[in-house]
């Protein structure tokens, strides 16, 4: 394969969004689902007892995911496991195609290694998404089908989107994820409140058996999202994701006036969240940490701190694909060097 490092600043030359068709086509090509592991997978996809953990009912070979954002569509579920990812989160996906924000919606912050993005879950709809997944799954590694409410729903009615979406998907992948926490469709993240949830919780349950887990801000106070994720656990959740992205805009120098930014700069408050919500919830939930995970030092730190999972999407970007298949080898080496035989037990190592 051509080094990352030399297409990187031909790619960078482009819009970001550009940059990411470009990437979505080439991890097209391979989304035959059901094609058997070939000699590329396996030097990529690293499958290591050490690594291997049971969740959600389903094995995850390594704790390594694609966050949701890069692969709203469910088109590149087989190019993510070549790349090396344990499993995926596709999405958001909204009830009705939509074509999302104005451009330009996103930024690239290359001195801080972050994006700044104000996307608008522009995606093609619940029913193409339906219907790729029914090509797909079940998969031979998990998919995660992250959901969230059209832009023209408004807030009263946005249960009903979130409905539809659990109704028609919840069969289609290994665990389902409430985001109310994007901030680039507006409201959204005003639907972090109790009423919201219990109710949303309560519908949900009466649908489903899959594990449903909900997906946080990280510009809530630490007291605040404490509380929320505690009662979010009370209410149904079967796990929580800390965190999406964030609208503190004082993180970047000359930032664009909308949006949220993802990458390096998110790495500190996300771990903040993180740590928080693990102290109260680690060994009563399943908890999934995103936010600026770019190494395996970073990856472990998370693990420890009481992560099941982790999510990368922003660090591909600088780093290349060869990231995943990196982070997972060298964790492979700290879990050893901890004296670990398994990653379940380093997981919340700092809790106990």
């Amino acid at each position: 394969m051509i080094p990352y490092n030399s297409i990187k600043p031909y790619l960078f030359k482009l819009q970001p969004e550009t940059a990411h068709h470009i990437a979505e086509a080439v991890l097209r090509l391979p989304n035959l689902c059901q094609l058997p592991f070939n000699g590329f997978l396996e030097s990529h996809f690293i499958s290591d007892d050490i690594l291997t953990q049971e969740l959600f009912g389903r094995k995850f070979y390594n704790p390594v995911g694609l966050g949701a954002g890069f692969d709203k569509n469910a088109t590149m579920i087989r190019g993510m496991q070549i790349l090396g990812f344990g499993y995926t989160e596709i999405g958001t996906v909204t009830p009705i195609p939509q074509a999302g924000n104005p451009k330009p919606r996103m930024w690239r912050h290359p001195e801080q290694e972050s994006i700044q993005n104000a996307m608008g879950f522009n995606n093609e709809g619940l029913l193409k998404v339906q219907k790729r997944l029914k090509e797909c799954y079940p998969f031979s590694t998990p998919i995660g089908v992250n959901i969230g409410k059209n832009k023209i729903t408004p807030e009263s009615e946005a249960i009903n989107d979130y409905t539809k979406l659990i109704q028609t998907l919840h069969e289609l992948g290994d665990y389902l994820v409430i985001n109310i926490s994007s901030p680039n469709t507006p409201g959204l993240r005003d639907l972090q409140n109790e009423e919201f949830i219990t109710r949303l919780f309560e519908e949900a349950k009466k649908i489903t058996k899959k594990p449903i887990l909900l997906k946080i801000a990280p510009d809530m106070s630490v007291k605040d999202a404490v509380a929320l994720t505690k009662m979010a656990v009370e209410k149904g959740a079967d796990g929580i994701i800390a965190t999406n992205t964030t609208i503190d805009y004082s993180l970047v120098p000359n930032p664009a006036d909308k949006g949220g930014l993802s990458g390096a700069v998110l790495k500190e408050k996300s771990f903040e969240i993180f740590e928080a919500i693990a102290k109260e919830l680690y060994g009563k939930t399943t908890l999934i940490s995103v936010g600026g995970i770019d190494s395996a030092k970073e990856a472990y730190r998370r693990i420890r701190a009481g992560a099941s999972l982790v999510q990368i999407l922003s660090g591909i970007i600088f780093h290349g694909p060869d990231m995943i298949m990196n982070i997972n080898k060298e964790l492979i080496k700290l879990i050893k060097a901890d004296g670990f035989t398994n990653i379940t037990e380093a997981i919340g190592a700092d809790r106990k």
